[in-house]
């Protein structure tokens, strides 16, 4: 089947510079409405993905987010999250972006374009074969992502992507892939829209399943979360007052001299 980059089609909707603002968000979130029903079609995928993440963490091994553009920084927001909601090492959930952090804030001019830099950034950190390495691409087309699987590829390191177009080079590159197919964007070829928000929902499962997976959620909490401002000192006490029902004053004492919620539970059962 020939490949067809669906994210660059021309968008159902035209004149757009003329239509009232009341309708220009009302079509963005009919559009917007489909992209849960794009990743339903994907579970299946991304659940086979999430078992090799799930395996490699295990071992010892670190996640990898690898993208451009959008994609990257939104790889680099969700590895940047597991810290402080999960309780876990800077070191673990690690996401580069093509043109290095300061493509974070401000466009790089062809940094995708390079084949051989995405591996590079990889080295840098000394990737091994204890790692796995997601690219994130919409257009499933990036020679930075690409190449930087291809010689994950080689080397044996474990490869899976997050790509919005089917049987794209991506795909066909990386071991374990994730297609969300969410067709044209409202305004054409901005897949920073439904594509982007696609993958910010799967970066959204492969983050939260896994650290479910590796035992930092207890319940429904996050008993492992850095207390890393007053909302969340707060919050963990609240937990710990209903988890062993006792007073705030109690459970924050607790908490503070604990570190966490998960110590202090388990440190108040043993005392």
């Amino acid at each position: 089947m020939a490949f067809t980059k669906t994210t660059e089609q021309d968008s159902h909707y035209d004149d757009l510079e003329n239509m009232p603002v009341s309708d220009l968000l009302m079509h963005m979130n009919n559009e917007d409405k489909t992209v849960p029903l794009a990743i339903e079609k994907a579970l299946p995928q991304i659940e086979v993905l999430i078992h090799q993440v799930v395996l490699r963490l295990k071992k010892g091994g670190r996640l990898f987010y690898l993208g451009a553009g959008t994609s990257g920084r939104l790889g680099i927001v969700d590895a940047s999250e597991c810290p402080p909601t999960f309780g876990v090492s800077h070191d673990l959930v690690i996401g580069l972006i093509a043109g290095g952090d300061i493509a974070i804030r401000k466009a790089v001019e062809f940094a995708e374009d390079s084949k051989d830099q995405g591996w590079k950034d990889l080295e840098a950190h000394n990737i091994s074969k204890n790692d796995f390495v997601i690219g994130i691409a919409a257009s499933g087309t990036t020679p930075y992502v690409i190449g930087a699987l291809e010689a994950c590829n080689k080397k044996g390191i474990g490869t899976g992507c997050i790509t919005c177009n089917h049987k794209s080079p991506l795909s066909l590159t990386a071991t374990y892939p994730v297609e969300v197919i969410v067709g044209p964007e409202f305004v054409t070829g901005s897949s920073r829209m439904k594509a982007g928000t696609a993958q910010k929902l799967v970066l959204n499962m492969i983050s939260t399943a896994t650290m479910i997976q590796l035992g930092k959620v207890k319940g429904n909490k996050m008993v492992d979360m850095q207390l890393s401002n007053d909302k969340l000192v707060a919050r963990g006490t609240r937990m710990i007052m209903n988890a062993l029902n006792i007073e705030e004053h109690i459970a924050n004492k607790l908490l503070r001299t604990h570190g966490s919620v998960r110590n202090a539970i388990d440190n108040y059962e043993h005392e």
